[in-house]
């Protein structure tokens, strides 16, 4: 078959190599380069208009910053580990965490505007309407510059999970497939939003019943799943004993030594209990016959021997089986014409170990791909004491997410954050396991959404789980220089919200100083007597301390942790201030 694309392209830069020849023009000759490095650009893939948002027009010109919201944080800020909330266009968030978190978050959940046209995507201030010609490319310009930033913030063995409708499935899944590579796709997951039974429109000839779920890992090689499992059973499975009563017939088949007994040379005993050093039953049939090395050796072997040996003959097959016994009872049909049989081994010998040293062993199964969650999401208004039912994702299914990586002190980053329901997630799942999880989620305050829906409902679970979280806002300061003051001045103001979220910690409370210049640093050395609670100093790289001093805060237990020189160290390179 001819490609038809193909042969357009080459079509067209011949025509433009041609034109190319017969022009002397340089600004025809740009035009023209460009033109061709446009059409030989992409060979396969998603293409689309791309759109660019206020959002990035602002960063051109203004530096975002984090301002510490004290008065709405929640909890004890004496706490290990703290959460965040980052409040403003999730962009700017985005832009800061690369600061603090690149490389560093375990898993991402987000769970986008589904471009519906019905009011719940807003790009530039304005709501994209159903007709809107450029409805998808707008979605996929506001999608893609957040994806490759989410990227760059996994782990090696961490993962993102994406939640969309059938509205952006499609365009969604290539946009990953080229951010994050088609091999790092791990799943589709299917998720059943509402009943068969439950009409949205009597007139439609379509019911949608089905959400979907997107799952890339940043590397597959470095991720593993926390699969379900089950105990491996010995009580049931492995309860049969079987006594030779003669020495047997020995022979040869297949290059095997068996030994025959026939059915008065051998009994069997089931016992009421299972243990470690007794059989399982095994019938050789069906898949067992064509998928499994002893399955395959009694139907190529022993099936046919009825006639020979009589029924219920018991083989002894040496070299056979895992279960370091060195061979595998095999007992023949209990008919003339029957041809199914049973074979009789041992546990495994993996498995005998870990139940021996680990006083048990775990049998796992793969993660399907299709869940019910009708039921909880058509009961979804009641979660976290907060009215806001459009697009609000069940807790159960959002720990489900969570639990497929197998940390339980991961770093989970939201950037849709809306109702709150991930950081609800985590703090149940850690609830549920003991685990050390921490969220840092993110939402803009459109509606009043922040304060009306996301913290709300944070300050209604508080008490059920006691967590602490800071509330940073996002601001931005101009990056032209002025006349009073240069922006570096400007910027050092805001390195502690950034140390804080790095380090997941509070520098308002006694245990951690922030020194940013040598006068506090002075201070510091000069007070150390009547800062007793000090636990750790954290300073810029460009503070150095005497010997002298490292040993005074060594001999009062205070650790110096050296945070970036610059956070902001990009900025002022451009702006000439380093």
């Amino acid at each position: 078959m001819t490609n038809i694309s193909k042969e357009k392209r080459k079509e067209f830069l011949l025509l433009l190599e041609s034109l190319k020849a017969e022009t002397n023009d340089e600004q025809n000759l740009i035009i023209i380069n460009e033109l061709e490095n446009f059409i030989a650009d992409k060979k396969y893939g998603l293409v689309w208009e791309e759109h660019l948002e206020e959002v990035d027009k602002e960063l051109e010109h203004r530096i975002p910053v984090f301002q510490d919201k004290s008065d709405t944080s929640i909890g004890d800020m004496t706490s290990e580990k703290i959460n965040f909330l980052l409040e403003g266009d999730n962009l700017h968030s985005l832009y800061l965490l690369m600061k603090t978190h690149k490389e560093s978050v375990d898993i991402i959940y987000i769970d986008p505007p589904y471009n519906t046209g019905n009011k719940d995507f807003k790009y530039n201030d304005s709501y994209v309407e159903k007709d809107d010609g450029f409805k998808h490319s707008k979605w996929l310009s506001f999608m893609n510059n957040r994806l490759k930033i989410a990227r760059d913030l996994l782990r090696d063995d961490g993962f993102i999970a994406i939640s969309i409708d059938e509205n952006e499935y499609s365009p969604l899944k290539m946009l990953c497939d080229e951010i994050y590579g088609e091999d790092n796709h791990l799943s589709t997951h299917f998720i059943q939003v509402r009943y068969k039974t439950k009409s949205l429109n009597e007139r439609n000839d379509w019911q949608p019943i089905m959400e979907y779920v997107l799952f890339y890992a940043k590397n597959t090689k470095g991720f593993k799943a926390n699969r379900p499992f089950d105990e491996y059973d010995v009580d049931s499975k492995f309860v049969y004993e079987i006594n030779e009563k003669s020495e047997g017939e020995k022979v040869n088949f297949g290059g095997r030594e068996v030994k025959i007994f026939k059915a008065d040379e051998w009994e069997m005993v089931k016992h009421d209990k299972g243990h470690i050093d007794l059989l399982k039953e095994t019938w050789a049939s069906g898949s067992v016959i064509t998928g499994n090395a002893s399955g395959k050796y009694f139907d190529t072997y022993l099936s046919g021997r009825t006639n020979i040996d009589g029924t219920n003959a018991l083989y002894k097959v040496e070299g056979i089986g895992e279960d370091g016994l060195g061979y595998r009872y095999f007992c023949g049909p209990k008919s003339k014409t029957g041809k199914r049989g049973r074979f009789y081994s041992g546990i495994p010998t993996v498995r005998r170990q870990a139940i021996e040293s680990e006083g048990g062993s775990k049998k796992y199964k793969p993660i399907v791909n299709f869940y019910d969650y009708s039921a909880e999401i058509g009961n979804i208004r009641h979660e976290g004491g907060v009215p806001f039912n459009n697009g609000k994702k069940p807790i159960k299914l959002l720990k489900q997410i969570i639990n497929y990586h197998q940390k339980k002190d991961a770093i989970i980053l939201d950037f849709f954050a809306g109702s709150g329901s991930t950081a609800h997630a985590v703090l149940d799942l850690n609830k549920d396991d003991e685990g050390s999880r921490t969220f840092i989620i993110g939402t803009n305050n459109e509606n009043n959404i922040c304060y009306d829906v996301t913290l709300r409902r944070l300050n209604n679970i508080y008490r059920e789980y006691d967590f602490s979280m800071k509330h940073f806002i996002t601001s931005s300061i101009d990056r032209q220089e002025n006349e009073d003051s240069y922006i570096s001045h400007s910027l050092i103001n805001h390195v502690k919200e950034l140390a804080e979220l790095e380090y997941q910690i509070d520098f308002n409370q006694s245990s951690y100083e922030l020194i940013l210049d040598d006068e506090e640093k002075d201070n510091l050395i000069n007070e150390i007597e009547y800062n007793k609670n000090i636990s750790k100093v954290f300073k810029p790289s460009y503070i150095l301390f005497t010997t002298m001093e490292i040993n005074l805060l060594e001999e009062r237990g205070i650790s110096i942790v050296t945070i970036p020189e610059y956070y902001y160290s990009k900025e002022l390179r451009e702006v000439g201030e380093l």
